[in-house]
């Protein structure tokens, strides 16, 4: 394996790791905004509860769109180093 190779690797097992990062703590973040509004608001728990599972299939969807994204920039970098798969 050259070392560009091993570098894109690398790279890319990164920013995966990275992103993983960013999502979980934007999960946190939003359930303990959610969980103040709610408080605040005086919603019952199932109210809460389904709340909870609205904002966890929205940053999932957020989240999914940050992986494709950084793929594209890797898969793109790859490309103009030649590294690219050929199709």
């Amino acid at each position: 394996m050259s070392s560009g190779q091993h570098n894109a690797g690398h790279t890319h097992g990164q920013t995966q790791a990275k992103t993983e990062q960013w999502v979980e703590s934007a999960k946190g973040t939003a359930h303990q905004a959610h969980d103040k509004a709610c408080d605040a608001a005086g919603k019952t728990e199932g109210q809460t509860q389904l709340s909870k599972e609205e904002n966890a299939g929205f940053l999932q969807q957020t989240g999914e769109q940050v992986v494709h994204m950084a793929q594209g920039a890797i898969d793109g970098v790859k490309n103009t180093l030649g590294m690219g798969e050929k199709k």
